[in-house]
């Protein structure tokens, strides 16, 4: 059992929760995962550590209100206990040597994941150019925190209600238009979004790690539930990744796998009570 010491609601449909798990926190690295279920009747769900304290011994998880189980899980309270929490899983992410200059790149939810990525370089003394994209400013989530572990953080919105009007792409290629020259570029949001920075960098031979989000199920490489195609190879993105080359990934076969199951997904959302806001289960 896993206790919530802490839930911030930071938009409409995205939820903080800081959970007590010592031996979780104290073995989590940037780019880490845990699988979470919240009673025995729930689904085994993935979410990237979004920060972690290993003195305090309590990891960060960032969540999108999307299917039955993030449902639930945002219905949950401090205090609340969830059943099960496994992790640290995946690889953690390897930047390479040398690296001087970096950009970060998220886009919406996404930048759940790329502020771990962003503290860490900043942490290795790294110069770190963050991109944060969103719909519009009322979505927009962890300025702050982003603005802490950045040299410079840009924020971008599709309707041009907060910082630069456009996509990352565009804020991408106006920087390295204006002479930053990067040696990494890390990309974390959409399947389109990471598909198309990758199509800004790869003129210029620019690194790009992009980390991936296939449907998983058990976390370990025993389903094959999350196979990629990278360099024409089948890897696993809950071990071999979930973090990859960006220029190796097959990303339209990924949008079909991950497209798969968009009905399923949207039966689930009636499993939850319109009177009540619980969720119910069919028997």
């Amino acid at each position: 059992m896993y206790k919530i010491l802490e839930k911030r609601e930071l938009n409409e449909q995205v939820t903080l929760m800081v959970i007590d798990a010592p031996l979780i926190a104290k073995k989590a690295k940037a780019g880490q995962f845990i699988i979470f279920r919240t009673d025995e009747l729930g689904e085994r769900v993935p979410l990237t550590i979004a920060d972690y304290d290993g003195e305090k011994g309590t990891i960060t998880i960032i969540f999108q209100k999307v299917g039955k189980s993030t449902m639930q899980l945002g219905l949950m309270e401090e205090g609340d206990f969830i059943l099960n929490v496994v992790g640290p899983l995946g690889t953690p992410t390897h930047f390479g040597e040398g690296i001087k200059r970096a950009c970060v790149i998220g886009g919406g939810v996404g930048c759940a994941i790329a502020y771990p990525q962003a503290k860490a370089l900043h942490k290795m003394g790294v110069e770190v150019d963050t991109i944060a994209g969103f719909r519009s400013k009322d979505i927009v989530i962890l300025e702050d925190e982003m603005k802490a572990v950045s040299d410079n953080l840009y924020i971008t919105t599709d309707d041009g209600t907060y910082g630069t009007r456009g996509f990352v792409t565009t804020k991408l290629q106006e920087l390295i238009d204006s002479g930053r020259n990067y040696d990494v570029v890390i990309a974390i949001g959409p399947v389109p979004m990471m598909k198309f920075v990758c199509g800004v960098t790869r003129p210029y031979n620019i690194k790009t790690i992009v980390s991936l989000n296939p449907i998983m199920i058990d976390g370990t490489g025993m389903c094959g539930g999350c196979r990629v195609t990278v360099g024409g190879k089948t890897k696993y993105a809950c071990v071999d990744g979930p973090d990859f080359d960006g220029f190796e990934v097959d990303f339209d076969e990924l949008i079909r796998r991950n497209s798969a199951y968009r009905a399923q997904e949207s039966e689930g959302k009636s499993h939850i009570c319109r009177l009540t806001g619980g969720v119910r289960y069919h028997d």
